[in-house]
């Protein structure tokens, strides 16, 4: 077990997630339950269409760890994430997306870089010598596209921002959650970018991916690049001309 100054709080956005959402939620405190002893799932519904909400509600009746959070319109995964965050009552906060594509286990790796590093946040990234991937390859050109266009803008020194597993201190992140104003895929960027002008201190592990969606890379369609990279220049406005994410 690691050896945690408090508790660790696991955000988990789902939209349109009910084939999957109830066993994925069991899975997931199985496997945290192996490293960490005081833990919470805070499962954020983002306004699902489907039976969603019922199967998260189920899962939380058969262990109380599991902490729905619902609303009822569709806002994206930026704000279905920042929801769980603010709702969160762990000194760390994990993000896991529902699909399990990345699996909870390698959590405890990053929270061990955390505490021995003495870092603030800690990130999957793809990019990493040591990453397993079994991924599509118009996903990976999109990654690395977006990775140079990030290294060219803001100078932060992050290969990856979108992969979605990741760690913070509840001290880092929650002082700039009302900052961020990004609901679609350009939210990882924003709030990194928000936390690294506060000063905090990012490291970058290695994650093992299995893509277990047939259809998955349409999830990510030309409308959503296009909104990605319109959002990613309105960040660079907030930063540079705004100084908006700057501790006051």
């Amino acid at each position: 077990m690691l050896d945690l100054d408090g508790k660790l709080s696991v955000v988990m956005p789902a939209y349109n997630e009910e084939t999957l959402i109830y066993g994925n939620l069991i899975k997931t405190v199985e496997i945290v339950s192996n490293f960490v002893e005081d833990f919470e799932i805070v499962v954020v519904n983002d306004g699902s269409k489907d039976n969603t909400l019922e199967e998260i509600k189920r899962a939380a009746r058969k262990d109380s760890r599991i902490r729905p959070v619902s609303y009822g319109k569709n806002r994206g995964k930026g704000n279905a994430i920042m929801a769980g965050v603010m709702q969160s009552d762990g000194e760390y906060i994990a993000f896991v997306d529902a699909d399990l594509e990345l699996n909870p286990s390698q959590l405890e790796g990053y929270l061990e870089k955390m505490i021995t590093d003495n870092k603030d946040v800690v990130i999957g990234c793809k990019f990493h010598k040591d990453s397993k991937l079994k991924y599509p390859f118009k996903r990976k050109v999109i990654s690395m596209g977006y990775y140079l266009m990030l290294l060219c803008l803001f100078h932060l020194n992050v290969k990856d921002t979108q992969t979605g597993l990741k760690v913070f201190r509840a001290s880092a992140i929650k002082p700039v959650g009302h900052l961020i104003r990004t609901a679609g895929f350009a939210y990882d960027i924003e709030l990194l970018v928000a936390v690294h002008r506060r000063g905090a201190k990012i490291a970058q592990m290695p994650v093992e991916v299995v893509f277990v969606r047939d259809k998955g890379v349409n999830r990510i369609g030309l409308k959503d690049i296009f909104r990605a990279f319109v959002d990613t220049w309105k960040i660079f406005y907030r930063v540079y001309f705004l100084h908006y994410y700057d501790e006051k």
